[in-house]
């Protein structure tokens, strides 16, 4: 008996350590049969990062993590969905504090903004004030170029800001409309700024930017004091002098850094490639001061059946969240001609441009090739146009020229012209069409080559994964990498004190026949009743 005592007493005490220490239970996302599997793997360097995800099956996205204690400027590369980290993110709050959007190459994204100033250096500067005018003639801008109409209600504003700097992060969230990729985000950028940018000490924000992205800036600077120039040199007409006088009031975005040289509000830094942008309720390392709404912020969109306002504003921050369905595309070509200054928008019409040349392949070049087989047969040659990434679907649209196959009605369309789609999640394609007849027609789907599909070329060892996260939320380096499970996230083992040994089994078998010959056998009914009773507390 004493032995079924001490034994009872134990259990007792692990019992009421449970209810004061629970177990997390690993987040499980498919709640029901639309949501993806659970997906969250780490991995020391970004590439491998990308190239995992582009191999996912899931709806997974790459996210950089930084780390308190680690060197400066390390950063970890964390590969999950939106709901999973979302999950995770407002619940390990310590581990997940410094975490950025990871926005790929060539990916479809959203018109964003990176705003600062140094405080002391322009003590009579208004930042609320200067966000308020920014905002207006971007959205003056969108309308003249474009020809998409938005106010401030589209635009997220988040706030940073601490006593020495004003911080602040503008996300675009237009109505079925977004860029082709960062780059053109960038360009269109330089081109509605370039009053501003004439002037010929304006610099660059971040700090971190690299030599050759100062040296094309100061090149952009050059050919916008060129042009100016060459403006004043002929006769305006009064529109053209109404619009010169409405730009020469960016001055207001001419501040001053630290060290009292000439910068702008504007970042330019944070057009590149696989750029990496703070989240929200994100701060640097080192840093208190996380992204949070702005007090004089005016977005206020509804959220969606199953999604709480909080998650919302999240969703609205990733600047990559942008839907394949009823997109518009908005590409902005480069400064460097008369002819490529004027941004166009391309909205699926057909237009007489060649196929593209060697530097514009998208992403997934093999994928390229595989599509230019498909539009090139039975004596017809055709091209493709463009091609827009959406890597929140990881898929990859082709706008098709000189080919017009419409499988709907079987045969070549008069002028309108035919898109292919390629899943890369799924690895498969189908086609669809720009005719209005054929608006919501979509093929069959037809399974890409495994010679060029990703999961194929990609082979992924799992010693690659060199961090975990525990149930508390901890990262740490893999101790063992080869035996790293597949779950969300890795338990670690309790110790054999805490939940038992082989003796103590013994002894409680022991204990239990004892009490059995003194007492009579005990029915399984009275069993269930006492476990039953022992769980109700």
């Amino acid at each position: 008996m004493r032995k079924w005592e001490d034994r009872l007493k134990k259990v007792e005490q692990l019992a009421q350590s449970f209810q004061l220490n629970p177990l997390a239970a690993p987040y499980k996302p498919r709640l029901w049969p639309c949501q993806p599997s659970s997906v969250w793997k780490l991995f020391p360097r970004q590439s491998m990062a990308i190239s995992f995800a582009r191999s996912c099956k899931e709806a997974v996205h790459v996210f950089a993590l930084e780390k308190e204690k680690a060197s400066l400027g390390q950063r970890i590369f964390l590969v999950t969905s939106y709901s999973e980290l979302w999950h995770y993110y407002r619940t390990y709050t310590q581990s997940l504090m410094h975490c950025y959007e990871v926005i790929p190459e060539g990916a479809v994204c959203k018109l964003y903004f990176d705003l600062e100033f140094h405080k002391p250096s322009n003590k009579g500067a208004d930042g609320r004030t200067m966000v308020s005018l920014l905002t207006q003639y971007v959205c003056d801008k969108l309308m003249e170029v474009y020809g998409i109409a938005c106010s401030a209600k589209n635009v997220l504003n988040l706030d940073s800001s601490t006593d020495e700097k004003f911080s602040r992060h503008l996300i675009f969230n237009l109505q079925n409309a977004a860029f082709k990729d960062n780059i053109h985000v960038g360009r269109f950028i330089l081109k509605i700024l370039q009053p501003v940018l004439s002037t010929p000490q304006s610099c660059l924000n971040d700090g971190n930017n690299s030599a050759a992205e100062n040296s094309e800036t100061r090149k952009t600077h050059a050919i916008s004091e060129e042009t100016s120039a060459k403006a004043d040199e002929t006769s305006e007409s009064p529109q053209a002098k109404r619009r010169k006088q409405k730009d020469r009031d960016l001055r207001f975005l001419q501040v001053k850094n630290k060290d009292g040289q000439d910068c702008l509000f504007v970042d330019l830094g944070v057009y590149t490639k696989n750029r990496n942008f703070r989240l929200y309720k994100s701060s640097k390392v080192g840093k208190n001061a996380a992204f949070t709404v702005a007090d004089d912020n005016k977005f206020n969109e509804k959220p969606e059946k199953g999604i709480t306002p909080e998650e919302s504003v999240f969703l609205a921050s990733l600047v990559c969240n942008v839907s394949f369905t009823g997109q518009t595309i908005l590409t902005s070509d480069g400064p460097e001609t008369k002819e490529s200054s004027r941004p166009r928008c391309h909205q699926g019409s057909d237009t007489n441009q060649g196929s593209l040349s060697g530097c514009l392949w998208s992403p997934h070049q093999e994928v390229d090739n595989y599509v230019l087989t498909l539009v090139q047969r039975d004596g017809v040659h055709g091209s493709i146009r463009r091609w827009n990434y959406f890597v929140a679907e990881q898929l990859l649209v082709y706008d098709i020229a000189k080919y017009r196959w419409c499988q709907n009605v079987e045969r070549f369309h008069k002028s309108n012209n035919i898109m292919i789609v390629v899943d890369l999640k799924e690895e498969v394609w189908y086609q669809k069409c720009h005719d209005p007849e054929c608006k919501n027609f979509r093929s069959s789907s037809y399974p890409l080559p495994q010679e060029i599909c990703v999961s194929y070329i990609m082979t992924l060892d799992e010693e690659d994964q060199a961090y975990l996260m525990d149930d508390a939320g901890n990262i740490e380096p893999s101790q063992a990498p080869t035996q790293a499970p597949e779950s969300t996230v890795c338990l670690k083992e309790e110790s054999a004190d805490v939940w038992g040994d082989g003796q103590d089994d013994k002894d409680f078998l022991e204990s239990l026949d004892d009490f059995e010959q003194s007492s009579g056998e005990i029915s399984d009914q009275l069993l269930l009743e006492c476990m039953a009773d022992f769980d109700s507390k």
